[in-house]
């Protein structure tokens, strides 16, 4: 009992933000359905994001929490200059994975092609024309004339030109309309 009335106010100061973690979740995952629904997008490619902001949210609820609690400021710099430190190596050596990611929500959100398009990759040294079969967090699935399954990289797809050559039957219903 003496836990409570010494920590009443850090309690419901947690009550209150894990309260608000639980309704951003909910409104953001609502927004983002609603979002993937209006521009026809899969659900796994909703999931993946609505993954993204579930985490950024539940981050910066960690953030609350010790803010919540009083932890020392001076503590709190210290490690996170200590965590910052060690994910800005850990990046060094996987930016691409960063950028993938990065690359794929910027898909999710504002791309100008689907699956079932026929785009061609402007590349001068390896030039592609395919079809997109799926788009995932890192890599878009593409299938050649030939039926060769091509795996190319999210932050290489929008650092190309690209050329939509074919649409499926559908999409040009829509473009007409």
């Amino acid at each position: 009992m003496r836990f409570f009335n010494d920590f009443a106010r850090e309690m419901i100061g947690t009550g209150i933000l894990l309260l608000l973690v639980m309704l951003t979740r909910l409104i953001f995952s609502k927004l983002i359905r609603s979002f993937a629904k209006r521009s026809q997008t899969i659900e796994q490619r909703t999931r993946l994001v609505i993954k993204y902001i579930h985490l950024f949210v539940n981050i910066m609820a960690a953030f609350g929490l010790v803010i919540i609690w009083g932890v020392n400021t001076k503590d709190i710099i210290i490690a996170i200059s200590s965590f910052t430190t060690v994910v800005g190596v850990a990046m060094i050596a996987q930016w691409s994975i960063l950028s993938n990611i990065t690359s794929g929500i910027i898909l999710f959100f504002y791309f100008p092609f689907k699956i079932g398009d026929v785009i061609f990759i402007h590349d001068k040294d390896f030039p592609i024309e395919a079809e997109i079969e799926d788009i995932r967090a890192f890599y878009v699935y593409l299938k050649d004339k030939d039926g060769q399954m091509i795996v190319y990289p999210n932050n290489l797809l929008l650092q190309k030109g690209i050329s939509i050559i074919k649409l499926p039957s559908s999409r040009v219903e829509e473009f007409t309309d």
